[in-house]
């Protein structure tokens, strides 16, 4: 049975009208896991050798333990805004003589094999097989491994469990960010507190079936949840659900732009794919951690401007590419309303600009590693302001590809076309190129005031470019609606 619904699967995926289209963004994104495959498997076997030449007094395996916590942490975040259930088209199948329990435990099982479960494996079994080629004990290894797997496994239907909770992301969020603060200001030993957990599995192999346990729980309560959906009833029914109202009038202070603000906010937070776009802006905030605390880049500077764009230009970057294509479900209808085109852009400029802002605020604490940094963050924030904002509103135009709002953001290509890779160019390899061409030629500090200058004039000539921009959406207005109208 299992065989056939595989069979069934792949028959489907491959005979879908959207396959042959959209061949070229599969294999780009096929490239992109292979590339992240590989680099897991490097690490995984030459960690061991990297950590044990750069901290030749500590243990390796004790030195991943240490931070094994806040990976977890880490991966349970990164799962609750990427990861969706692997689901098949069961509605026919309901009908037909097949028990409902095997399907659930297809569905179930498929999950297991997710790529975000994959991808760490690359890591974790290359990494312990040098462990034990290192003479480390072999039952200790094995337990530590066993143990990765079943918390790997375990990750993955608590995912699915609180995906449609906003407060478990909160607590979870909070509760890493928290660890991170602490072991950073030196109030708690969290690396040591963490490391001692992992340290001990090691040294009792035999507590690793702890996590048997966990991993049991979690399917069990998995499986009850979707048992409790596979009706026929269920899959044909109307859902019915109450409308929950947030107070925007605070947005009517926006003027003639609030009613597309309040539509636009909306959006966001009633749709996974928006949302998750609005949540990982704020995971943002940490890529300049990246770089800003490896030795191997203090002297790439511009490396570091790359890093500063996107602290602060997380939600203008991913969500600005896809503009108009946020509103091509309703889009026929929002174009037949009696409203001046520069509005609907303009909300969606003041909105980039707006969560800009709300993450250059939230930066601040990059002061810590001095004012330099700092410096090029504020200028990488003025250049997404002035420059990016508007140039994203300009390559919308282009945009010709529908999007679901309500499916997930990780391996779904809807609305993607060349123009996305495309303005990648001018977005981030040209304010760089400006950096490093006044930081070589003139001075460091001439690097980022140009950039800052070339947002701060974007900024001043922002009126004579919406009124560019707006001819541009009027232009090609009708071959929007109609390609919007078609089906992904």
């Amino acid at each position: 049975m299992i065989l056939h619904f595989l069979k069934l699967e792949w028959k489907q995926y491959f005979r879908s009208s959207h396959w042959e289209k959209g061949i070229a963004i599969k294999i780009i994104m096929g490239f992109f896991v292979l590339y992240f495959l590989v680099a897991f498997l490097a690490v995984g076997v030459g960690g061991y050798f990297f950590l044990r030449k750069e901290f030749p007094e500590s243990d390796p395996l004790q030195i991943v333990n240490s931070y094994l916590l806040f990976a977890i942490l880490g991966d349970l975040v990164f799962r609750y805004l990427m990861q969706k259930l692997p689901i098949m088209n069961i509605k026919p199948l309901l009908i037909l003589p097949i028990k409902k329990n095997k399907l659930v435990h297809y569905v179930l099982g498929k999950s297991a094999f997710s790529i975000f479960n994959i991808l760490s494996l690359f890591f974790y079994i290359p990494f312990s097989v040098v462990l034990i080629k290192e003479g480390y004990n072999t039952a200790g290894v094995l337990g530590w491994l066993l143990t990765m797997i079943l918390i790997i496994q375990s990750a993955n239907f608590l995912n699915f469990l609180i995906n449609k909770s906003n407060k478990a992301l909160i607590i979870i969020g909070t509760l890493l960010v928290g660890l991170i603060g602490l072991q950073q200001f030196e109030l708690a030993n969290v690396v040591d507190f963490g490391g001692s957990i992992f340290d001990f599995i090691y040294q009792n192999p035999i507590y690793s079936l702890i996590g048997v346990i966990v991993l049991v729980v979690l399917y069990q309560l998995n499986y009850k949840q979707l048992r409790n959906q596979v009706y026929l009833d269920g899959a044909v029914a109307t859902k019915v659900e109450e409308a929950n109202t947030a107070d925007l009038s605070w947005a009517n202070k926006l003027g003639d732009v609030a009613p597309f603000i309040k539509n636009d906010i909306r959006l966001i937070w009633r749709n996974k794919r928006t949302k998750t776009v609005f949540l990982m802006s704020f995971l943002f905030l940490f890529y300049g951690l990246i770089f800003f605390t490896m030795d191997a880049y203090k002297d790439k500077l511009p490396m570091l401007m790359f890093a500063s764009l996107f602290v602060t230009g997380g939600f203008t970057l991913n969500y600005g590419q896809f503009i108009p294509a946020w509103d091509s479900a309703h889009y026929k209808m929002l174009m037949s309303q009696s409203f001046r085109y520069r509005k609907f852009l303009e909300s969606k400029w003041v909105l980039m600009v707006t969560m800009t802002t709300v993450l250059y605020f939230l930066s601040f604490p990059y002061l810590y590693f001095g004012t330099e940094i700092f410096l090029m963050i504020t200028a990488g924030a003025i250049f997404n302001i002035g420059f990016n904002s508007l140039f994203l509103l300009y390559a919308g135009s282009f945009n010709r590809k529908r999007i679901d709002l309500t499916r997930s953001g990780f391996g779904n290509t809807q609305g993607t076309s060349a123009t996305q890779f495309l303005i990648i160019i001018p977005l981030m390899l040209f304010p760089m190129l400006l950096f490093w061409i006044f930081d070589k030629f003139v001075g460091y500090n001439s690097g980022f005031i140009v950039v800052a200058a070339v947002g701060i004039i974007s900024l001043l000539l922002k009126n004579q470019a919406m009124n560019f921009i707006e001819k541009k959406y009027i232009k090609d207005k009708y071959a929007m609606i109609n390609a919007f109208g078609k089906e992904a």
